[in-house]
């Protein structure tokens, strides 16, 4: 397939984190489980009820178009878009056509630009549930009416990789601006690929939309088959369609749903009970200010403040919970050794998510976890100057997190303080050399190796609690 060249594009709508829904005061609330309860004569469409613009959901798409470098519209509205489902109580959806509220961005995605054609603002349908016998189906219209934001970009797309990269790296920003929670389980973030083959040095070929892609891997994997089922229709000498298709997961491959509607088809025209909206430049501005850290800025400060790995700025980008707790945790340590750094950053990567996981806690979630920033800091301290064993470490902090304890209270009641006092080696060291005198011969022959042996007795002669480092130091300066 490699002499066919693959052009993608990707349409992705994401639910709006906002107390109320787009044109009405009912509650948008996405984990509520009882159908059609968040539902009033307004987003049920009722003779004679009137829409009002939800202020809120507009910041926010205006935020998220700032952070992808698009053009804010000075001057917006919004349009109609006709057609007939039975999850759309109007029998057409307000949404936005010719004049949307960003465009012309971009997001850099594997060292190069993609274009992000516009991001505009429309109201969700509701939520079909459909019989598996298909003898009927159910909607629930709590979903109606609840803001949407739809983002458009131009074709520079070419790679399975390369939509993965874009769908992950606009859900980090949408979730660090506040914009949505971006959750595709719960269906607030959907993707849409549309993708088309041609051989290299020919035009752009049919294109094809694969919809509602519930998880970014969908995404990827609907990418990767559709090339080829493209590439290989081309190859027989067949034409390929201009459909929607969808994706079964459980096959791993697209099929056909309908054929693919043009703008015209929707008869776009002005909403007539919404005004038109105009932004000057001081609200504008305002809402500019309220831009976050995102993503990209905090991996570079964190790599400048504390030293950290690319894997390590990876996860506390990713997981933004656990990278602010560890901002908290550096916050306590101060101006210290990097490597203590270091060290609290690798403790929280691979200790906290078994414990978390273990207390049925997520990891972009802290609320309520018992460890406090303080005492973890506190615990690092003690691990660093070696008065605590990495197993003493591990038991400790599955204690704190149990009760939240400070860990110096713990490893006094449990006795895993490590033993530094000389003296107190002294003796180990010497009943250990006068219990092992073969090994201290070979030793002495010039077979160093047997000094671990000798230190792991000293280790089990104090019950672990020897300072392994000083406990060799000491033996190697007896031995001599």
């Amino acid at each position: 397939m490699s002499s066919y060249r693959p052009t993608i594009g990707l349409e992705i709508h994401s639910e709006l984190k906002t107390e109320s829904k787009m044109f009405c005061a009912c509650a948008n609330d996405p984990d509520e489980k009882h159908p059609n309860v968040n539902v009033c004569p307004i987003c049920m469409a009722f003779p004679g009820t009137l829409p009002v613009i939800n202020e809120d959901a507009v910041k926010k798409v205006i935020l998220v178009g700032m952070a992808l470098n698009c053009t804010i519209a000075t001057e917006t509205n919004f349009d109609r878009k006709n057609y007939f489902y039975p999850d759309l109580p109007k029998g057409y959806q307000i949404s936005q056509y010719k004049r949307p509220l960003c465009s012309n961005g971009f997001l850099e995605v594997s060292g190069k630009k993609v274009r992000i054609n516009r991001i505009h603002l429309e109201e969700d349908t509701g939520r079909s549930q459909h019989d598996a016998r298909g003898d009927h189906s159910l909607v629930d219209f709590n979903r109606a009416g609840v803001p949407l934001m739809e983002l458009v970009t131009e074709p520079d797309l070419t790679t399975p990789e390369e939509v993965k990269e874009f769908a992950e790296k606009l859900r980090l920003i949408l979730r660090y601006a506040g914009a949505s929670e971006a959750n595709m389980e719960k269906g607030q973030m959907r993707v849409e690929v549309n993708i088309s083959v041609a051989k290299e040095g020919e035009a752009w070929g049919t294109k094809v939309e694969v919809k509602n892609l519930n998880s970014i891997k969908a995404a990827a994997s609907s990418v990767d088959y559709e090339v080829k089922r493209q590439a290989e229709l081309i190859e027989e000498g067949k034409k390929v369609v201009q459909e929607t298709r969808g994706w079964d997961e459980g096959k791993q491959k697209t099929f056909s749903q309908r054929l693919k509607e043009s703008a015209h088809d929707y008869r776009y025209f002005p909403e007539p009970d919404l005004p038109v909206l105009n932004f000057d430049e001081n609200y504008l501005e305002t809402i500019r200010r309220t831009m976050p850290e995102l993503p990209e800025q905090r991996r570079q400060r964190f790599r400048e403040q504390y030293g950290l790995n690319d894997s390590q700025l990876e996860i506390f980008a990713i997981a933004k919970h656990l990278g602010d707790y560890y901002e908290k945790v550096a916050s306590e340590l101060g101006e210290v050794d990097q490597k203590l750094h270091t060290l609290a950053a690798n403790y929280m990567i691979t200790e906290f998510p078994p414990l978390m996981q273990a207390q049925g806690f997520e990891i972009d979630d802290l609320a309520g976890f018992k460890i406090e920033p303080e005492a973890f800091a506190e615990l690092m301290v003690m691990v660093f100057h070696q008065k605590l064993s990495s197993t003493a470490a591990k038991a400790v902090l599955k204690e704190m997190a149990g009760t939240g304890l400070h860990p110096e209270a713990i490893a006094k009641e449990k006795n895993l303080l490590q033993v530094s006092d000389i003296g107190e080696l002294e003796k180990a060291i010497q009943a250990v050399i006068a219990e092992n005198s073969g090994p201290v011969a070979d030793y002495k022959k010039g077979k160093t190796e047997v000094l671990k042996f000798l230190v792991g007795k000293v280790m089990a002669k104090t019950r672990g609690k020897a300072n392994p480092q000083v406990a060799q130091s000491l033996l190697d300066k007896f031995l001599k």
